[in-house]
């Protein structure tokens, strides 16, 4: 059965099988990849023999407790059908051979949490499941979106994974035209965030809203909802802090300390002199809580569309373990490989949407947070500097705050250290 996903999760799409009907499987082996609305999760199998049904179609989306597949006994000499799993004393076998299923005697067994559950093997259907190999959600959606049968398109990636550049490839060979691009965008890492761009207006298209999409649309609809939130915002002069990320990376060029763990630095500076903005409202107690410890959420791309990671503990962190935990969790994003405690618990969440080639934004406030600080880009603009007009790094940077958790003062004390700090690093100092 689909087991409990914790984090009070429910259900999950299938994403990909990793194994057919007829193969034989180890205990502990990966079986399974789903989607939940918080992560991507590959699912081993508890139970060692041979696959005799796979329950579900990749795109169906299943509650916890439902049928994932079925496995077959195998035959032991002397002791009869034995199934191989979680407290026995059989040990693991490893690889896997293809054997018929629903041969005569064979036992069917529907594995998961939840404990096996015996069905009849030649009275359930198996879902056909194709031999091809695809391990990028990206690449699936590229395929859905332009009407590309994967099982016919030619994988290069090691151990015949099917590409990005596969699909493109069978694309320009029937002559259809590319439904996904990146141009005008000031990153190709940000090509996942894309939608379909039409060719026709034919009719309407439907999206189901399940998975991370239906996750954000509820999330931000309870913070729209309860939170009435306040958006303050002031140019800066970001030369100096340019300058300081600098000469931090001439002098520890390992440390790899770039834009956004200065902003987390200053961030969480802010925050230990203002700790009004690192809290959250308890309705039901009827209590501002002001919180402990510092945990820095960030908005990122991933192939499964925005994310917020969490770095739990920053509030303890030197700026260096900081640029190392946003640089680990990045990348964790952009390989979708972010677990759901990765993304909860977060305190405050930094959001740079300046890498979209914007200024300014209005953002939502990730609930339950109560503040959520945006940077625009850093662009060259004229701007007055020791009495003259020059052209300057400027950058602005907006303060999205839950007027619940404190009033416009404190959040523009907040915004103005903070402003204080990127055009003064070195009053950083003083708060370290």
């Amino acid at each position: 059965m689909l087991p409990d996903l914790g984090e009070g999760l429910t259900e999950a799409e299938v994403i990909e099988w990793h194994v057919a009907p007829g193969d034989e499987v180890s205990v502990d082996q990966i079986v399974v990849t789903v989607e939940t609305a918080k992560a991507t999760v590959d699912l081993p199998c508890p139970y060692a023999g041979c696959v005799l049904t796979l329950h579900s179609a990749p795109g169906v989306v299943l509650g916890v407790g439902k049928p994932l597949l079925t496995i077959g006994a195998e035959e032991k000499s002397g002791s009869g059908n034995v199934l191989v799993g979680y407290g026995t004393s059989e040990a693991k076998r490893s690889g896997r051979r293809r054997v018929t299923p629903g041969r005569p005697g064979a036992a069917g067994i529907t594995a998961g949490a939840a404990g096996p559950v015996a069905t009849p093997a030649a009275e359930t259907p198996s879902v056909p499941v194709s031999a091809f190999k695809v391990i990028s959600p990206v690449v699936r959606k590229l395929a859905r979106d332009n009407r590309i049968n994967l099982a016919g398109v030619a994988p290069t990636g090691p151990g015949g994974v099917i590409r990005r550049g596969d699909v493109e490839a069978a694309l320009r060979i029937s002559g259809a035209r590319l439904q996904i691009g990146t141009a005008g965008l000031p990153s190709a890492d940000l090509a996942p965030a894309l939608g379909a761009v039409r060719a026709d207006r034919a009719g309407d298209i439907r999206i189901p809203l399940r998975g991370i999409r239906r996750a954000i649309a509820e999330k931000m609809t309870t913070s729209r909802r309860e939170i009435p939130e306040v958006t303050t915002w002031v140019d800066v002069d970001a030369t100096g802090l340019m300058a300081a990320k600098d000469q931090l990376k001439a002098a520890s060029p390992t440390a790899g300390i770039g834009l956004l763990a200065l902003f987390a630095r200053i961030s969480i500076a802010g925050l230990t002199k203002f700790p009004e903005l690192n809290s959250r409202v308890d309705l039901e107690a009827q209590e501002i809580v002001q919180l402990g410890d510092i945990n820095l959420s960030f908005a990122a791309q991933s192939p499964r569309g925005l994310v917020v990671p969490v770095v739990h503990g920053a509030g303890a962190m030197t700026t260096t373990e900081l640029a190392a935990a946003l640089r680990e969790l990045t990348g964790l994003a952009r390989d979708g490989k972010l677990t759901p405690a990765q993304m909860t618990g977060g305190t405050f969440t930094l959001n740079n949407y300046g890498v979209f080639g914007t200024d300014g934004a209005t953002p939502i406030i990730n609930y339950p947070e109560a503040a959520m600080l945006g940077v625009g880009r850093i662009i060259d603009r004229p701007w007055a500097h020791a009495g003259q007009v020059e052209l300057r790094k400027v950058a602005q940077l907006g303060l999205t705050f839950d007027h619940r958790v404190c009033d416009g003062g404190t959040a523009g004390g907040f915004l103005r250290f903070v402003a204080d700090c990127v055009e003064n690093p070195t009053l950083l100092l003083a708060e370290l």
